[in-house]
């Protein structure tokens, strides 16, 4: 694993851009999987500022989301794929019929999985960006006592909609349910970059990225796959000892 603590978010945001950006120009069609939530939004808008200045362009670029909830159409403000159009897509040059994440909508859910699963299977992301929850989650893959390999539906742990409930009106707001792609198509993934911000998380990274390999902690399987590039502030990182960026 690649380690790298910055000791202002600007720093790690402009840093992580610049990773998309680079694969980007380097591989004009890659596959990018990207993540929601507060953690991608700085990386999100460096990325948009390199590509109005022209340093770079998504026309040729596919992405796969991690996960979407269950029940929110498109247009419900708190659903990922609004998200995803308001923080970036909106605002990059990607074609929209480049953009992928889990139908919330869909009549059936285990026919979606499958259909998001055959996408994934094809199309293996060059670069998977993930953010980390703090029971060890990643997507909406939760600590149990076995993991799904391929996308699937979720019954969020209360300590997750706990803490995305500050993006709804209340708690009761929180949907119960999300896809998510699977850990198996997560470690898929050429490159994976693990992003974490905070003094709260400081305890999960070290245990995720040096703690026993087990599915009770979802992010430890991340030390099997052979490119990981972690990015953490300097309160995330106080309890690792790693080189500093």
């Amino acid at each position: 694993m690649d380690i790298r603590i910055f000791d202002t978010n600007e720093q790690l945001d402009q840093h992580a851009a610049k990773l998309f950006v680079d694969l980007v120009n380097e591989k004009p069609d890659a596959v990018l999987g990207l993540a929601t939530g507060s953690t991608p939004i700085g990386i999100y808008r460096e990325i948009i500022q390199a590509c109005n200045e022209g340093k770079v362009s998504f026309k040729q670029v596919t992405t796969y989301n991690l996960d979407e909830y269950v029940g929110l159409a498109p247009d419900n403000d708190q659903s990922y794929a609004y998200y995803m159009s308001e923080n970036l897509f909106s605002k990059v040059d990607i074609p929209t019929d480049h953009t992928n994440l889990p139908d919330g909508m869909a009549a059936d859910p285990g026919k979606e999985c499958v259909r998001y699963n055959a996408l994934l299977e094809a199309s293996p992301a060059d670069i998977q960006l993930l953010g980390l929850g703090h029971n060890g989650h990643i997507g909406f893959n939760e600590p149990h006592e076995e993991l799904i390999n391929g996308t699937h539906v979720v019954t969020l742990k209360e300590e997750t909609r706990q803490a995305n409930a500050r993006f709804f009106e209340s708690l009761d707001e929180v949907p119960t349910r999300a896809y998510t792609m699977g850990v198996g198509s997560i470690l898929k993934a050429k490159s994976i970059l693990l992003v974490v911000r905070g003094a709260d998380k400081a305890a999960i990274v070290k245990e995720a990225l040096t703690g026993p390999i087990t599915t009770q902690v979802p992010a430890s399987l991340l030390q099997t796959h052979p490119r990981v590039i972690v990015l953490l502030d300097r309160e995330a990182g106080r309890m690792l000892n790693s080189n500093e960026s």
